[in-house]
């Protein structure tokens, strides 16, 4: 089959279509690389002017099994001949129960679950949040800072970054409080972080009011910074203590990326619910809450759901996405994956100061960049310039982080290791040229 890209005059180069973009589309919606995409394979695309790229964006993190994967593909195939939408709540489907059965299956905690899917991973933390303040009668909820939970105005409220997520929206919904999110590199230590929880609890609303404590067990947005299994631990305590609810949000950690299905399961913490989007359906959209029963079914009837909420097609593509996994055996290649990036980042990072830290957890890796090998003197200039040579080179990567100094990699885990270990020589020598 020819797969060669099919171009119109009016769409031959990046640059126009650019300046079509700029014309059509508001300037909120941010672009990280001037590129358009014509087709995707795998760990692999391709510009309309026929460029290839290593992908180590992977959609942030919605590509774990890789672009255009052709057991998902068929599986959508097969659901679009049947039906393509009825709204769950006026004509049920059973692809839709299969996978909360499947997920309930793979949430941690000994206890009975239920799952609620819906669209976005937003609003997967919004109704997390409704089901919780339904559940406890209560209305607060603690977040963290450097946290990413969203861009609806209850979610941007709880995330803990202003620019650019914030800015210019306020205000925000009240009763949301930050505590510290454990940064041992920047100098927040696990005991500052519960102290500051506790704090809080002292100073700005009584735990009587607090529904929910909702936490990313490794920041997206935020900096890939992993949660130390003995500060989860210390959170589902104080939950326990005074009768809060525990919220992970795996929107970005989920479908396998940290090497478990879930990052939490390699804390031994059940939370009380999970919200899960991005890679689940391998790219088309969907995403859900996994969570206790009693505590799931806390809203009465209406109170949960969405037009589009669960739709068919993206069931389907979930069906397969887990069916993949368990083929490829993609949890373990998360970890053999991660172990070899991470190795190799660091060796890198032996030969140049500028990289102060190389973390992650399972295939969920990142380096930061600062100035003169300090961790103190975040570079966003030098994560901007990293990834702008890396593109000219071939190589899509994603910046973020609190000060935007990180550089971080979700390369599909589908990738052979040719296709990583190229990428991985391209941000040497891209290093290398912006020295």
């Amino acid at each position: 089959m020819n797969r060669t890209p099919m171009l119109t005059k009016t769409q031959q180069t990046n640059a126009a279509l650019m300046a079509r973009r700029k014309a059509a589309i508001p300037r909120g919606v941010g672009q990280s690389h001037e590129v358009f995409i014509a087709r995707g394979e795998n760990a692999e695309v391709w510009d309309v002017e026929g460029k290839r790229y290593i992908d180590f964006a992977g959609g942030i993190a919605v590509l774990n099994t890789g672009h255009c994967n052709p057991e998902i593909a068929q599986a959508v195939k097969k659901q679009i001949d049947l039906y393509t939408h009825t709204c769950f709540q006026v004509l049920a489907y059973e692809p839709y129960v299969e996978l909360a059965e499947r997920f309930n299956a793979l949430a941690p905690g000994n206890f009975a679950k239920k799952t609620l899917f819906l669209t976005t991973g937003a609003e997967a933390v919004e109704n997390a949040v409704k089901i919780a303040r339904s559940y406890t009668k209560r209305s607060a909820v603690i977040a963290f800072t450097s946290c990413y939970h969203g861009r609806t105005l209850l979610t941007l409220g709880l995330t803990g970054k202003v620019a650019p997520y914030k800015t210019g929206f306020g205000p925000f919904p009240g009763e949301i409080y930050h505590a510290q999110f454990p940064n041992a590199a920047h100098g927040v230590s696990v005991d500052d972080s519960i102290a500051s929880i506790e704090s809080i609890l002292k100073n700005d609303v009584e735990a009587s009011r607090v529904a929910a404590i909702i936490v990313e067990p490794v920041q997206g947005e935020g900096g890939f910074n992993v949660a130390p299994t003995d500060f989860l631990e210390r959170v589902r305590a104080l939950c326990d203590q005074h009768g809060i609810l525990m919220i992970a949000d795996e929107i970005q950690t989920g479908a396998g990326r940290t090497g478990t299905w879930f990052a939490i399961e390699q804390s031994g913490v059940a939370p009380d619910m999970i919200t899960m989007a991005k890679s689940i359906a391998g790219g088309y959209p969907l995403s859900g809450v996994v969570g206790r029963a009693e505590v799931m079914d806390a809203p009465a009837a209406g109170g949960l759901g969405g037009t589009y909420a669960g739709s068919p097609v993206a069931c389907a593509a979930a069906l397969a996405v887990l069916d993949v996994f368990e083929k490829e055996n993609l949890l373990e290649r998360s970890r053999s994956l991660g172990a070899h990036m991470v190795s190799r980042l660091k060796a890198i990072a032996a030969k140049d100061p500028r990289i102060c830290d190389v973390r992650g957890l399972g295939a969920m890796v990142a380096i930061e960049l600062c100035k003169n090998g300090d961790a103190h003197q975040p570079s966003a200039e030098l994560a901007k310039a990293l990834a702008v040579e890396a593109t000219q080179r071939g190589l899509i990567l994603l910046t973020c982080g609190t000060y935007g100094n990180v550089v971080r990699i979700l390369v599909p885990l589908t990738a052979s290791d040719a296709i990583v270990n190229e990428g991985l020589d391209i941000i040497e020598a891209s290093l290398a040229a912006i020295a």
